[in-house]
């Protein structure tokens, strides 16, 4: 599976990411918010966003739906689907942190393991984790999403 790898070079940018926070006279990260479902996590990474752009910061929210609709539409939501589900949004996250951007990303996420492995991709400093705590009433009581069975 890794023969790939023999093949496949990494192309060094000519431009860093140290360089693009000099340009956007901000630095990059990855804020990772987790929680229940329907804890608020996306509409305060959206409110959050909209405030530093506000403040001329470059930012971008990772969705954990919204990747759904096409990156990740492929993968269902059993445990292996969720675990590559989270690989592949640290990956992006970490491309758009490379990029200077602040990344603000929004994933129900409840293995510390899966969030282990994101954190890894980034240097210290890098990965910001915020747990909405939120009492499970409160979130059945707004989820907008019909139960499923998972």
């Amino acid at each position: 599976m890794q023969d790939y790898l023999r093949i496949v070079k990494w192309h060094t940018a000519k431009i860093d990411k140290q360089a693009r926070w000099l340009k956007n006279k901000h630095k990059s990260a990855l804020v990772w918010f987790t929680g229940l479902s329907a804890s608020g996590k996306s509409s305060i990474a959206v409110d959050l966003e909209q405030k530093l752009y506000h403040h001329q910061i470059m930012t971008f929210v990772l969705d954990g739906d919204n990747v759904r609709h096409g990156l990740n539409k492929d993968l269902g939501f059993s445990v292996a689907d969720r675990k590559e589900n989270l690989r592949r949004v640290g990956e992006v996250a970490r491309l758009l942190v490379d990029a200077g951007i602040l990344t603000i990303a929004a994933f129900i996420s409840p293995s510390l393991e899966d969030r282990q492995a994101v954190r890894k991709l980034f240097h210290q400093g890098e990965f910001v984790e915020v747990f909405l705590k939120c009492d499970l009433a409160v979130c059945e009581a707004r989820d907008p999403k019909p139960s499923v069975s998972i």
